[in-house]
C-alpha cells in the first residue's frame, strides 16, 4: 500500500494454497482499515445432507472425503460420535492403534505445512521449489519425514489418503507386529530430524503481532490431546463434556462467504496447535517437552507466526508417540468390538492437525442417520483469520504493496487453512475508493 491519502481497496481474486476457492477484500480509508474479509465463494458440498439416511457404518468412509490432507480426523470424530451414541468405548490396543494412525496424519500434515508451505514465507522464497534450489538438504529432509508419516497411515489405515481400514468399533484388520517394528529405524531417524526441525524454525524472524483470542482444544488425562471427551479453554472459563459443545459454540452464515463462521458465546477463539500447546504443554512426551524448553517456548504463545514452532514441537511428539505405541504393541484379539445400533444421539471430537473437529449424529433404531452436524477447525478459525488480517494491515500501512502482500500471506498461512498446492497465495489489485 502506498502513502497516498484517500481510500484504497485490496482485492485478492483467488486465494491459492487453501483447499477450495476464496478471495480477500480489504478496504482502507484515511489510514483506517474499514473492512477485512476472507470471501469463500466455493459452492457448498453438503456432506451433512449426503449422510442423511445412510447406515451408521458409512460416515468414516464418507466424511474422510471432506479432506485429503486430514481424512483421519474426520474418520475418528465420526467413529467416536457414533460409538458414544451406541454406548461403546474403544480402549486398549485398538485405541492405541487409532492414536498411531492419527500420529501419522499429524506428521504428514504438519511437515508438509512447515517445509513446503510456510517456511518459504520466512526465508523469502515464492515456494518450496525455489527454496529447494538453495536448500536441497532441508527440503529432502522434510520430504522424507512426511513420507514416514504417510507410511504410518498406510500401515494402520490401509492407504495414506482416505484410509480404508477404519470402522465403527475399531478396524477391519489389525497390523502385524513384525511389520510395525520394521518402521522403528525410520521413526527413530525422523525423531532426530524433528528435533533439528524445531531448532531450524526457531531461527526464523517473526513479525511482532499478538492476538487477543481465547484458546480452545480437546483435553485428555495424562497425555497430549488427540482424541478425548472434554473441551477446555486455556483460561479455564470453559471446561465441558463434548456433548455440550453446541451449547456454547455455533456457526453462522455471513454475507461474504459460503463457509460458515464459528462463534463462541464468550467471544473470539482459536483452535489448533497454539490452543493444544496452551492447554496441554505439560503433557508433552519427554522429547517434545525438551524441545519446547530448548527454544524457550512456554505458556500461551500469542504470536500466531510462531505457530510453525509449535507445529514442529508437535511433530516431535507424534514421532515419540508412534515409537512408544509400536514398541508396546500387542496385536489385539479382535480388530473391532461389536456395535449394536439404537435410537440415540452421539457426539465426537478429535484434534485434526488444524484443530478441534466436532461431529454430532442423530441415529434411528435401525442405525440409519437421521441428521448430523460437522464443525471443522478451519470454519472455527475463519473469524480469527479476518481479525488478524485487519490488525496486521492496520499496523503495517507503511509497507509497500509487495511487502504487505507477503505479510498477508504469512498471516493466513499461520492457520494452515486446508492448504493445497500453489505458488502464490495472494494477488493484490489496488483501486481508489
Amino acid at each position: 500500500m502506498s502513502h497516498r491519502t484517500g481510500g484504497r481497496i485490496l482485492n485478492v481474486k483467488a486465494l491459492a494454497r487453501v483447499e477450495g476457492e476464496g478471495a480477500l477484500h480489504v478496504a482502507v480509508r484515511d489510514n483506517e482499515v474499514l473492512d477485512a474479509k476472507l470471501q469463500i465463494y466455493e459452492p457448498p458440498r453438503f456432506f451433512e445432507a449426503f449422510l442423511e439416511g445412510r447406515d451408521f457404518r458409512e460416515p468414516p468412509d464418507i466424511t474422510a472425503r471432506i479432506c485429503g490432507i486430514c481424512p483421519v480426523a474426520y474418520q475418528m470424530s465420526s467413529c467416536t460420535a457414533i460409538e458414544s451414541a451406541f454406548g461403546v468405548s474403544v480402549e486398549g490396543q485398538l485405541a492405541e492403534l487409532r492414536r498411531l494412525l492419527y500420529c501419522g496424519e499429524w506428521i504428514e500434515s504438519h511437515v508438509l505445512h512447515i517445509y513446503m508451505l510456510h517456511a518459504p514465507d520466512f526465508l523469502g522464497y515464492p515456494g518450496a521449489i525455489e527454496m529447494a534450489a538453495e536448500h536441497r538438504d532441508l527440503v529432502q529432509r522434510g520430504l522424507r519425514m512426511k513420507k514416514i508419516g504417510n507410511q504410518l497411515m498406510e500401515l494402520v489405515g490401509g492407504r495414506a489418503i482416505h484410509p480404508v481400514n477404519v470402522r465403527i468399533g475399531g478396524f477391519y484388520s489389525s497390523p502385524d507386529p513384525e511389520r510395525m517394528r520394521e518402521m522403528l529405524p525410520d521413526l527413530r531417524w525422523a525423531l532426530d530430524a524433528a528435533q533439528e526441525t524445531v531448532d531450524w524454525v526457531n531461527t526464523f524472524s517473526f513479525p511482532a503481532y499478538e492476538g487477543d483470542w481465547e484458546f480452545v482444544s480437546v483435553v485428555q488425562p495424562d497425555r497430549y490431546p488427540i482424541m478425548g471427551d472434554r473441551i477446555r479453554s486455556a483460561s479455564g472459563v470453559l471446561d465441558i463434556p463434548v456433548a455440550e459443545f453446541l451449547d456454547h459454540f455455533s456457526e453462522e452464515h455471513v454475507a461474504h462467504s459460503n463457509a460458515l463462521h464459528g462463534k463462541w458465546d464468550r467471544g473470539q477463539y482459536v483452535v489448533g496447535p497454539l490452543a493444544r500447546f496452551a492447554n496441554a504443554q505439560d503433557q508433552l512426551p519427554p522429547g517434545a517437552a525438551a524441545a519446547a524448553d530448548r527454544v524457550d517456548l512456554h505458556g500461551e504463545v500469542r504470536n500466531p507466526y510462531k505457530s510453525i514452532i509449535v507445529r514442529a514441537i508437535e511433530v516431535v511428539a507424534a514421532y515419540e508417540e508412534a515409537i512408544r505405541i509400536i514398541e508396546d504393541y500387542v496385536r489385539p484379539t479382535a480388530p473391532a468390538i461389536p456395535v449394536r445400533p439404537r435410537a440415540s444421539v452421539g457426539h465426537g471430537v478429535s484434534e485434526a492437525p488444524r484443530g478441534l473437529l466436532y461431529h454430532r449424529y442423530f441415529l434411528k433404531d435401525d442405525g440409519s442417520i437421521d441428521s448430523c452436524d460437522i464443525v471443522p477447525p478451519t470454519a472455527q478459525n475463519q473469524p480469527a483469520i479476518e481479525h488478524d488480517l485487519l490488525h496486521v494491515v492496520e499496523d503495517n500501512l507503511s509497507l509497500s504493496d509487495a511487502d504487505l502482500t507477503h505479510l498477508c500471506e504469512q498471516t493466513i498461512r499461520n492457520y494452515d487453512p486446508c492448504i493445497s498446492c500453489a505458488t502464490h497465495f495472494l494477488e493484490i489489485r489496488r483501486v481508489d475508493v
